[in-house]
């Protein structure tokens, strides 16, 4: 790798005007195109503190050999230059989404003599126009078979097509009539096309002008004593009908627009796009990335429409709905492909807010699949022990991984738990979760000690038992000792976690390592830097999950001893009120809002409980209310 020094231009020698930059590796290969407002600030980012940069852009940086940049006028003219670039090299550091899975497309090959329909999948041809994508395979080929009675077109494959022209015979879609059979000479080139005209034009959503002549041919033939005629297009009339309904209408007022969301996480962003002609949707498709950097959505937002409209028969309409924010100049860009306005909104109600909230639900959907494809595959799950053995230097892959997580509300109610994953999979029966009993307030460092303290003691003391439980017959898996342990946080905790381990005489049998949240830096013991894996490795993100779900589980205990401690102070007054019906009175209710709003009689019909204490119960809780702060989101809930 080259050494950033040796190619970073002087600030003074940058422009401080908008423009595009290229970075460039030794063999002269485009590895990054990116655009700035200003081109000096932007650039001089890239070299200041390098150190501190995630690691993907460290890598580009340290890869480069060179940085040049081209000034234009605005800043429309350089997301319109940064796009053709994308486009024109093929960068390996610019974040690309990948398809979630392969939609199909209705394609029309317009170019050859005697156009064919047919519903294909992959990259687009030239010459071919296309429609979609569509969300099933069988929904839009049932849509074609009964179209296909309304507008005859050729649909067999150039081989079918030519040993029909060669025998004089056409085959049986000609004879049934879902093909005029220009391969016979049925009908002539022109004639086919205005055949094919037409289901492009039905497709592209002028359904009304095409059912509406339809129409009146049919009524025409019946004026003129055409019944046969007459029935046919009676036929087709109901045929399209039959496909109109098929396709849901979203919008009354016949828009055309994209309705894209966005659903992300830490290190993945999806994407839902429904493309929607004259009020119907008429395709959907769907889109993962993994989130490389810290680019904010805004940004991915830009290069994904620049992806998406990138192609020159790419179908830009007038309106896109986004759940994100976008640079007015992208819209500017836009409607410059386009040859007319483009506007860019995030609807804030209405039908169309409706539509975008479904959008964002599915991109959410895909988003969960995908993460849960990746957790169970067998071989990713394998790639990712692997990769953490070789970061952490261990002999063999960690097949049995715990992790610990201390969780309070300002030294309230201190709480620990411990999940583990055996085989790169979480074992829910595993878990495990502790009071802090040896002290009070905020410490997690000293909460950790005492967690691992316990449960090291624990494992010392079934070395010598039976790994078997004897009532159950089972396996006593919390005998097994963990292969690694991950702890919550970063120097501070995992120095403890390793003054525990060296108590029991540990420290050479299990492995140890804290995952921070801020940065995603592994860090280990002793160690005054923490190691930086790849974004896109398996391994960090197995280490992302056990570190999650071990948050989970600890604030879920700790909001349940939290909450049982307010109700419990709140009714430990009430005369009469003992330890059993208490419980009775957690148990029928659930939760102190429910309880509050609870009138008497309702009180009353809990197990055990009479008018009277009922009325001390309501008496006791009705002054209670207050507002209570989540630490981890933010939202401000009732007590």
């Amino acid at each position: 790798m080259a050494d950033p020094a040796s190619y970073r231009p002087r600030p003074a020698d940058i422009p401080t005007s908008p423009g595009v930059y290229r970075f460039f590796d030794a063999f002269d290969n485009v590895i990054y195109v990116g655009k700035a407002k200003n081109l000096r600030n932007r650039l001089s980012s890239y070299f200041v503190d390098l150190g501190s940069k995630h690691f993907r852009t460290q890598t580009m940086v340290r890869t480069a050999a060179r940085v040049d940049w081209t000034v234009v006028d605005t800043e429309v003219e350089a997301l319109q230059l940064e796009y053709t670039w994308i486009q024109e090299f093929d960068p390996r550091f610019n974040v690309k989404y990948r398809d979630d899975k392969s939609y199909p497309w209705l394609a029309f090959t317009v170019s050859e003599e005697f156009p064919r329909v047919f519903v294909g999948r992959g990259a687009k041809k030239k010459g071919t126009r296309y429609f979609g994508p569509y969300g099933q395979a069988w929904a839009i080929r049932d849509t074609v078979d009964l179209l296909l009675r309304v507008f005859p077109m050729r649909s067999c494959t150039k081989g079918v097509f030519d040993r029909a022209r060669r025998d004089g015979r056409p085959c049986l879609l000609g004879d049934i009539g879902k093909c005029s059979a220009p391969c016979v000479g049925r009908v002539s080139p022109e004639e086919h096309r205005d055949i094919v005209a037409d289901f492009m034009s039905f497709m592209g959503g002028n359904t009304g002008a095409i059912i509406g002549r339809i129409e009146r041919e049919m009524y025409d033939a019946s004026k003129a004593l055409n019944f046969e005629r007459a029935a046919i297009l009676r036929d087709s009339l109901g045929a399209l009908k039959k496909v109109q309904e098929k396709q849901s209408v979203v919008f009354m007022d016949g828009t055309r627009a994209d309705v894209v969301g966005f659903a992300e996480d830490a290190n993945q962003v999806a994407v839902q796009i429904f493309h929607v002609v004259d009020g119907r949707i008429l395709g959907e498709r769907g889109w993962v990335a993994d989130r490389l950097d810290d680019t904010p959505l805004t940004e991915l937002m830009e290069l994904f429409l620049g992806q998406l409209y990138a192609a020159e028969d790419a179908q830009i309409p007038p309106l896109i709905l986004s759940s994100v924010e976008a640079d007015a100049a992208v819209a500017e860009v836009l409607g410059e492909r386009r040859g007319a306005r483009v506007e860019i909104r995030v609807p804030l109600r209405g039908e169309k807010r409706a539509l975008l909230n479904t959008a964002v639900k599915n991109a959410q959907l895909a988003l969960d699949q995908h993460k849960l494809k990746r957790a169970t595959d067998l071989t990713t799950r394998n790639q990712a022990l692997e990769e953490i053995a070789d970061a952490l230097g261990l002999a063999a892959p960690p097949l049995r991984i715990e992790c610990y997580d201390i969780s309070h509300t300002m030294g309230e109610e201190v709480v620990g738990s411990m999940v583990v994953f055996e085989d790169g999979l979480a074992r829910n029966s595993e878990y495990r979760r502790f009071l802090i009993k040896s002290f009070e307030g905020s410490d997690d460092v000293r909460a950790i000690r005492e967690v691992l303290t316990r449960r090291l003691r624990r494992l010392r003391a079934s070395e010598d038992d039976e790994l078997v439980d004897a009532t159950t017959g089972s396996a006593r898996r919390f005998s097994y000792a963990p292969a690694l342990i991950v702890v919550d946080g970063g120097a501070p905790q995992v120095n403890a976690a390793a003054q525990v381990l060296e108590e029991f005489g540990l420290t050479a049998d299990i492995a140890l390592c804290g995952l921070a949240k801020r940065l995603e830096e592994v860090w280990l013991p002793g160690e005054e830097y923490p190691l930086i894996l790849p974004r896109t490795s398996e391994g960090l993100y197995l280490l992302q999950r056990a570190r999650d779900e071990a948050h989970r589980f600890a604030i879920t205990f700790h909001r349940q001893r939290r909450g049982k401690a307010v109700i419990e102070s709140i009714l430990d007054g009430v005369p009469g009120l003992g330890d059993v019906r208490r419980k009775a009175l957690l148990k029928y209710f659930g939760s102190m809002k429910k309880l509050r709003a609870a009138t008497v009689e309702e009180i009353a019909e809990v197990p055990g409980f009479g008018l009277r204490l009922a009325a001390s119960v309501h008496a006791a809780v009705a002054g209670s209310g207050g507002e209570a702060v989540n630490l981890t989101t933010g939202e401000v809930t009732e007590l």
